[in-house]
């Protein structure tokens, strides 16, 4: 069903061939397509983001399962609005807007 296939790497303009193996593999994991770059374009672009050159365009995300060891998020400690308790937050709190521990929060109606 399968067949290899030749590319143009998008960032080096070299020809690489994508076989059907490579085919398979991204059929089964979802992937609809095609890759852009060559193998050498693609591990030195997994290199840059892993050493956090990542480009800036947008489209990422800091907590997203990319290349290398997932990122520590940053938790501040606060009051819980509602309780009082002392509640771990993953954003500075401003101090103009309610903000509640875990349980308060999921007890709240939901609004999506």
């Amino acid at each position: 069903m399968y067949v290899d296939e030749t590319l143009s790497c998008m960032d080096c303009s070299r020809t690489f061939t994508f076989t059907s193996g490579e085919q398979q593999f991204f059929a089964s994991k979802g992937f609809q397509n095609k890759p852009n770059r060559c193998p050498d374009c693609r591990n030195a672009r997994k290199s840059q983001r892993a050493a956090g050159g990542g480009a800036s365009y947008g489209g990422g995300s800091s907590y997203g399962g990319g290349a290398g060891a997932p990122r520590a998020r940053e938790l501040f400690q606060t009051t819980c609005s509602q309780c009082g308790q002392t509640a771990e937050v993953p954003f500075q709190p401003r101090g103009d807007k309610p903000v509640y521990c875990r349980d308060c929060f999921q007890s709240r109606p939901s609004y999506r």
